[in-house]
């Protein structure tokens, strides 16, 4: 199968082959292909064709399977099976060429990928052709030749003959149905439950072998076939010539009309500003939440519903909400488990997020939201799943979020849709391969949380949404360590900056001691009246309340009154009364206060207390004495029970007990030292990273970004050009390697030049010491042209310098 897709390949304009990259990115991924052979290697893998086929259209489903069902298809065969006109098939036909799930042949013939015939082990629930079975090792000459006397056919000849008159003769459905009325009585309805029901079935094995019943006569005539004594199965051929002339198989071209109604895209739009600030927002006053109260998570996975109650009271988020954006900072890697706390709390990601601009924090939270595989706000059985917990659906429900986007998106400007039914026909027509009981489950959360992010209003997608929904980037799965493209998409920013252009700077403070802000608060100014005030009420107005609690818990965190007075100044004109209450408040602020020591030292001699209090090599341990016999000290037990040691004296470490503690202590084992690594960067250059200790991969850095495929129009000129300019050059890479790679024994040399003629993987050592690990490799003159997997490009490497070359796996 790969040798007839690389035949046609080799076929293609630049223009189709294009198509054919830029529609399946998966064979263009890093390292992309320099030959054809190895681009057919990539458009054949069944997992990515598997993929693929999730993205198409129903009609593109249709026409596979009924070409599987077919022994040689053609466009007009198929068009004439389906009961459909030759132009309603050839537009989807082009369509799975142009995914390289299909090609035509020279003589019109339509070929399948082979991950397409996995995807459907009984097409249109029929079974496999006839020469499976005659071509069966159960089936003997002579059992062959007994078939084709009983179907009036001649018997001499050999096996390859025999096969293609009975094939030929059970393929004709006027001559199949012209046999039924010699049959015994019940073989009409026997074969018509395995024509429709079947094509396997179990049978009572002991009526095959008896004379005269229907079963017998259907064997004996080629009509079924046993592969064991309690089953039977009905050859595809036969099967349709049962179903008759009339038999079609489902076939439809044109989606279904998604029912709509007008909607005002100017209130559309004011929904989305209102939304969007209101998102980054409520984020960024959860994560905040967390950082003081880390997270808990329940021993069976998940957040409970107690914790989700919670952090909605303390934030002012509703629970919906709060399911939400929890699922979403987590995927966006901006919450994550901390041992050490003892719950999630906000990552190293959360302190550059908060840092960047509005429309940049948006996208992340959208981007995350994207590829996240739960759906927060699904009900089963009338009840939410568990924040954060296990969902085995998983990958699936992305999928239903993009499909459902993606129709939304094709609506008419200045419409929404009018029903859910509709619109769910018209998503498992554009996506026929999600399960449609988990697109009714799905859906409605779907909806449910695009109106809560700003992608949608009144049932209508906001122009955020047709961004998203329009993104051609791959976005990545929920565990993808580094930020998938979509973030960085030129009309999505364009969006984000739109939604979040009507937010409020500045503030109206009132001499009730209120601050209003009229419209969307920024996530900054939000921020500050949070940390200053209590929120009284949200939504088109915001309005917060200064009291002494709210106040003094500002001074609590370490903000000076004037900083404070100066801060709040900088987004409105400040009245009397608040600068009262602040003042007023600061000053009463530290009537008591609260030391923390990191240990106690007592001794009985007040003269020896003195005398370490007074000591100069310690006073970096900040001993205060605080009775003749009492000294606190600023650093923890151990440290200062080190230093006393040092400079002479004889403590012992005592309990709370009162009692001394001193135990035997174990050896210990210094851990090794982390060396640093060695790797090639593009352009050849060397660098050295030591490995980054106490990282996990949820703290990865979050700003990497993958090597971006190269243009698919462009590559596609390449590729063709290459596969001009390749005159099988095998005999070549052999001469030239042996020639010029002089310091590698022959074993080595044959390895390399498997590099070159079959892509394969190796790790390659230089003279200077320098290693990597390279595949795909190409000759340039002295030098193989290769991809380098720690560089993340082609790098040429001069053969002459290759001392070692190992298999790599």
């Amino acid at each position: 199968m790969e040798d007839h897709l690389l035949g046609w390949l080799r076929t293609l304009e630049e223009d189709r082959l294009g198509r054919v990259l830029a529609n399946r990115p998966d064979a263009i991924a890093a390292p992309w292909p320099r030959r054809l052979d190895t681009l057919a290697q990539r458009l054949g893998n069944g997992f990515a064709v598997m993929e693929t086929l999730r993205r198409l259209p129903l009609p593109c489903l249709q026409l596979a399977e009924v070409a599987l069902a077919m022994s040689r298809p053609t466009a007009d065969r198929l068009a004439t099976f389906v009961d459909a006109r030759v132009d309603d098939v050839t537009p989807w036909l082009e369509h799975l060429y142009d995914h390289a799930l299909a090609w035509p042949g020279d003589d019109g013939v339509i070929h399948l990928a082979e991950g397409v015939t996995r995807w459907w082990s009984a097409p249109l629930s029929l079974g496999e052709p006839l020469d499976h079975y005659l071509n069966s090792w159960t089936i003997s000459n002579d059992a062959l030749h007994a078939l084709a006397r009983n179907l009036g056919l001649p018997a001499q000849g050999n096996k390859r003959r025999a096969i293609a008159r009975v094939t030929e003769a059970l393929g004709d459905g006027e001559r199949v149905r012209a046999m039924l009325p010699e049959a015994p009585k019940g073989t009409v309805p026997l074969l018509d439950r395995f024509a429709w029901e079947g094509p396997t079935l179990n049978v009572d094995g002991g009526r095959f072998v008896i004379p005269g019943t229907p079963e017998k006569w259907c064997a004996d005539h080629g009509l079924l076939f046993r592969p064991s004594w309690h089953v039977a199965e009905i050859p595809r051929e036969v099967a349709i010539c049962l179903r008759g002339p009339g038999y079609h198989p489902p076939y439809m071209p044109e989606s279904p009309e998604v029912a709509t109604i007008p909607v005002d895209p100017e209130e559309v739009d004011h929904l989305m500003t209102l939304a969007a600030p209101h998102v980054v927002e409520r984020c960024a006053a959860l994560l905040d939440n967390t950082a003081k109260t880390p997270l808990p998570l329940l021993k069976t996975g998940g957040v409970g519903v107690r914790e989700v109650r919670r952090i909605a009271k303390e934030t002012g988020c509703d629970e919906d909400e709060t399911r939400l954006l929890l699922e979403i900072c987590a995927v966006a890697r901006l919450l994550a488990w901390d041992e050490q706390s003892g719950g999630m709390i906000p990552t190293e990601r959360y302190d550059r997020w908060r840092l960047d601009e509005g429309s940049a924090r948006l996208r992340v939270l959208l981007s995350a939201w994207w590829r996240m595989e739960r759906s927060s706000l699904r009900r089963v059985d009338g009840k939410y799943g568990t924040v954060l917990g296990d969902d085995p659906t998983g990958s699936a429900v992305a999928r239903v979020r993009r499909a459902v986007l993606s129709v939304l998106a094709h609506l008419p400007a200045g419409t929404a849709f009018a029903g859910r039914d509709s619109l769910m026909g018209s998503v498992h027509w554009h996506a026929p391969l999600i399960d449609l009981e988990l697109l009714r489950e799905c859906a409605p959360a779907v909806l449910d949380e695009a109106r809560l992010l700003g992608l949608l209003a009144n049932n209508a997608l906001t122009d955020l949404g047709r961004a998203l929904a329009g993104l051609t980037a791959r976005p990545g799965d929920e565990n993808d360590a580094a930020v998938p493209m979509v973030e960085h998409d030129p009309v999505l920013s364009e969006a984000a900056t739109r939604a979040l252009a009507s937010v409020r700077r500045s503030a109206l403070f009132g001499p009730d001691l209120t601050a209003v802000v009229t419209g969307p608060p920024s996530a900054e100014l939000a921020e500050l009246l949070d940390r200053t005030a209590e929120r009284e009420s949200r939504g088109a107005a915001s309005v917060w309340r200064f009291t002494t609690e709210s106040v003094r818990r500002a001074l609590d965190r370490g903000h000076e009154p004037d900083e404070l007075l100066d801060e709040l100044a900088g987004v409105g004109t400040i009245p009397q009364p608040l600068e009262y209450l602040v003042r007023d408040t600061a000053r009463r602020h530290g009537e008591v206060t609260v030391t923390t020591v990191g240990c106690v030292v007592q001794a009985a001699d007040p003269t020896l207390l003195a005398e370490i209090a007074a000591h100069r090599r310690l006073g970096k341990l900040g001993l205060r004495l605080l009775a003749p016999t009492v000294l606190v000290s600023a650093a923890p037990a151990e440290r200062t029970l080190a230093a006393l040691r040092e400079v002479g004296y004889s403590p012992v470490p005592v309990a709370d007990t009162g009692e001394i503690t001193i135990h035997r202590a174990g050896s210990t084992h210094l851990d090794e030292p982390h060396n640093g690594k060695l790797i090639l960067l593009p352009g050849g250059q060397v660098a050295e990273l030591s490995d980054f200790t106490g990282i996990t991969e949820l703290e990865a850095p979050p700003y990497m970004l993958a090597e971006p495929p190269p243009d698919p129009f462009e590559h596609a000129r390449r590729l063709i050009v290459a596969s001009r300019a390749d005159g099988g050059s095998s005999g070549r890479t052999w001469a030239v390697i042996g020639r010029m790679a002089t310091r590698l024994p022959t074993a080595q040399q044959s390895l390399l030049g498997f590099v070159v003629d079959r892509g394969v993987r190796a790790g390659i050592t230089l003279t200077d010491g320098l290693t990597a690990t390279i595949s795909h490799g190409e000759l340039k003159g002295g030098a193989l042209d290769a991809w380098c997997e720690e560089a993340g490009d082609y790098l040429e490497f001069p053969l002459a310098e290759i001392v070692e070359v190992r298999g790599a796996h």
